[in-house]
């Protein structure tokens, strides 16, 4: 049996460090919004007994080195369900350490995939169990759509679809790793923190300029993407409502009412930049190809 879906990439259109845990985790706040940009991720069955991956991006390993991998591991040790084996294909078209959890939309893809070949009445309760063993943005990627995450990313609140305008992605060449952002999170002397309160005020009251004037990204005031005032300046020229970094870096967004605006922004961004993406915000993290 073969079942391929497609899994999105998310933006932060707000993200907060609260604090360091004791266990070395971080405490975070975030609303997170799904985006048309996607992985497609491949998954048969067959009789090797085995988990193997490939992608299609040369950057990122394959094999057990993929999240894929423990995705697929993950979900065969906590069903139950003996593995006879299986086959996991990625296409990759969401960047690579970007800031827009391309690597947990495809664990995300897995899960929901082998759900549907093993074991299609899992519950939304167990499916987010799995994801968040597997990484702190794969159960919001497994579900998607805008929702407030918290804890260390795996505690969901749905929240109503937000009527957002275009969107542009860019993903300058430099890579930040996650890891080290955390670290310079740790470090940091002087942290101001996004209005959180206000945005999901905003939010549940569909007040679309009231979540634009407090997008916010806490990142930004300790990871340096020395390209970002540069885009984000084009953006503006273009009349964005809004523009911010996603995740840990380096990708910059910006979103826009006018949608000849947001081409013309694209087309200009595309003169400097090798990866531009054009977007709509969808209501959902994964979308099984029928």
């Amino acid at each position: 049996m073969k079942i391929e879906v497609n899994a999105f990439a998310k933006i932060n259109l707000l993200l907060d460090i609260l604090r360091t845990m004791d266990n070395g985790f971080h405490e975070l706040f975030m609303l997170m919004q799904s985006v048309n940009l996607y992985d497609t991720v491949t998954v048969e069955t067959n009789t090797s007994g085995k988990i193997s991956v490939l992608c299609s991006n040369p950057e990122i390993p394959a094999g057990e080195s993929n999240i894929a991998f423990k995705a697929a591991k993950e979900f065969f040790e906590q069903t139950k369900i003996e593995n006879k084996g299986v086959s996991i294909s990625i296409e990759k078209r969401i960047p690579h350490a970007a800031g827009l959890a391309g690597g947990s939309a495809d664990a995300a893809g897995t899960i929901v995939a082998l759900k549907e070949i093993f074991f299609p009445e899992l519950s939304v309760n167990e499916l987010i169990s799995i994801c968040s063993k597997v990484g702190s943005d794969v159960p919001f990627c497994a579900l998607g759509g805008t929702m407030l995450a918290q804890y260390t990313g795996t505690v969901l609140s749905f929240l109503p679809d937000i009527p957002l305008g275009k969107i542009i992605i860019v993903k300058p060449e430099m890579s930040v790793s996650t890891g080290e952002a955390y670290k310079a999170f740790d470090t940091a002397e002087r942290i101001r923190h996004p209005d959180r309160t206000g945005i999901i005020e905003a939010v549940m009251n569909g007040d679309i300029n009231g979540v634009y004037s407090r997008v916010d990204n806490v990142f930004e005031q300790f990871i340096d993407v020395p390209e970002r005032v540069a885009i984000k300046a084009v953006m503006r020229k273009h009349g964005a409502a809004c523009c911010c970094m996603s995740g840990s870096g380096p990708s910059v967004f910006g979103i826009f009412d006018d949608e000849n605006e947001a081409k013309k922004c694209f087309e200009e961004l595309k003169k400097d930049f090798s990866r531009v993406f054009l977007c709509d915000a969808v209501k959902k993290g994964t979308e099984i190809i029928k």
